[in-house]
């Protein structure tokens, strides 16, 4: 069975209870976005999968996984997106919700590492506690520029479990003058999608097109300690506490400038040059923030200004 003939097989028996739909027509589907516009395979199985969504009228957490039942996995071995998996895991730290539709967020872990989690709104589940061992039961796996994260919903059995799981620490400390602020930083906006956090890119989501997107304040920054350098991303939080600037203020000095740039640039201004040590979780290049210092170690200003506008 050719690749595509499994993927089309997977998708007919995921929706095989509310459409009368073929594998054949399936394939027909996948095989015209693959290979008439070259689509990558995952991008169009997404693709024809919420097109059948559209047509039967249900929602992602509607359908079955397709793939037998899922499996216990530990959080290391997941590298597949839209996998239906269960985890035994530790709850190693809960985040402020980003948007009204998310109930949680936040790290859980295992002995093999941690990885983010969303529960949303309309999943209506049980909230989880942090420091709590649970046994999370039918979870899908998100991927996101070689990121990957879990996903909660409605068919999620969540399992209080009376145990202790000695969390593997991926964590990262990095230190290092702040030489740069990359693209996509300050006041940016979020796709308001319930299922989906993704930055927009001229009003665009790379999921759901044209959206009018949520505001919301973010740092992606590079660290130079001398030898290597090293991208950090600080969240909402993290970037409130490391400028001083709320989301609130941002949204302010945007409009009265009519300009989103100015608070990037303003953000800048504060923090390029000062010496900072940053601690939190590896994903993929970026190190997540959940903690900084700022050093006082020696910093040439200039020198270490000369390189930020060189790169």
């Amino acid at each position: 069975m050719t690749d595509l003939r499994t993927h089309a097989a997977e998708i007919a028996e995921q929706f095989s209870d509310h459409l009368d739909v073929s594998v054949d027509d399936v394939e027909e589907r996948l095989d015209n976005l693959v290979n008439e516009y070259k689509v990558p395979v995952d991008e169009a199985r997404r693709s024809v999968t919420n097109s059948y969504l559209d047509e039967a009228g249900l929602e992602r957490d509607d359908i079955a996984s397709g793939a037998g039942g899922s499996q216990l996995v530990e959080v290391a071995d997941i590298d597949e997106d839209e996998q239906w998996v269960d985890l035994k895991v530790k709850v190693v730290d809960l985040w402020d919700p980003g948007h009204e539709s998310i109930a949680q967020v936040g790290l859980v872990g295992d002995e093999s590492g941690t990885m983010k989690f969303v529960a949303f709104q309309t999943s209506e589940l049980e909230a989880l506690e942090e420091g709590k061992v649970y046994s999370l039961a039918n979870v899908v796996t998100d991927e996101y520029q070689g990121n990957f994260s879990v996903k909660l919903n409605r068919t999620t059995t969540i399992t209080e479990l009376d145990e202790e799981i000695e969390v593997g620490d991926d964590n990262s400390t990095v230190e290092g003058a702040l030489v740069d602020i990359q693209s996509g930083s300050g006041l940016i906006k979020r796709c308001p999608d319930e299922d989906c956090t993704r930055v927009l890119q001229n009003g665009r989501c790379s999921e759901h097109g044209t959206v009018e997107g949520e505001f919301d304040l973010r740092i992606k920054a590079v660290l130079d300690d001398g030898s290597d350098v090293h991208e950090v991303i600080f969240n909402k939080e993290m970037t409130e506490e490391l400028t001083g600037v709320t989301l609130d203020e941002a949204k302010q000095q945007a409009m009265d400038a009519l300009d989103t740039t100015v608070v990037a640039e303003e953000m800048r201004s504060m923090v390029l040059g000062r010496y900072y040590s940053v601690t939190g979780p590896t994903f993929g290049r970026y190190v997540l923030a959940d903690e900084f210092e700022e050093l006082s170690g020696p910093a040439d200003a200039e020198a270490v200004l000369i390189k930020a506008r060189s790169l």
